[in-house]
């Protein structure tokens, strides 16, 4: 389920409820209402360990300038909110094969594409995350052979994640000390 549908989409106040920690494994979001106080998966006092440490969204090349301007403006709102939290926020833009056809031919050009650079800065323009967080990579959607080009973009993602994530673990918790 995405924020980008209009009937059916996930709320944003779900999403922040889970970067607050409020919401417990297991519980389906409801495209019509919010997790309520009294529900068994909203967890009243959260830990550390059930906050998001980094939020990841993920978009795709091709839907980029096609996306309606409520989705963004949700993004924006879940970010905002991620931003107060102190939660670092990266994009993950896939499918960046499909969006250029000289990518598409040679991944290793992905760097050097106009088409993948316009994309990456129109979502960084319309969304508010900086260019040097978002992550475009090549999905694995057609193919099950393993590409060392295509694990590289994808694990250097991870990568970048797991340390923004570690990062703000640790920062928490010298607060608390």
């Amino acid at each position: 389920m995405g924020m980008e549908l209009l009937e059916g989409g996930i709320k944003k106040e779900g999403i922040i409820q889970a970067l607050e920690g409020h919401i417990l494994d297991g519980y389906v979001f409801n495209p019509h209402t919010s997790i309520r106080k009294d529900d068994p998966k909203y967890k009243k006092e959260p830990t550390l360990c059930d906050k998001a440490h980094c939020l990841v969204c993920v978009l795709s090349a091709e839907s980029v300038s096609r996306m309606e301007d409520n989705a963004y403006d949700k993004m924006k709102e879940v970010r905002e909110q991620a931003s107060l939290l102190g939660i670092p926020q990266v994009i993950v833009m896939t499918k960046v094969d499909k969006a250029c056809e000289l990518v598409s031919k040679d991944l290793k050009k992905i760097y050097y594409s106009k088409k993948i650079k316009e994309k990456v800065t129109e979502c960084s323009n319309t969304v508010g995350i900086p260019l040097n967080a978002i992550y475009p990579v090549q999905n694995y959607s057609e193919s099950i052979i393993q590409d060392p080009d295509t694990d590289m973009l994808i694990l250097t993602a991870l990568r970048d994640i797991l340390n923004f994530a570690n990062d703000y673990v640790e920062r928490e918790m010298e607060k608390d000390d």
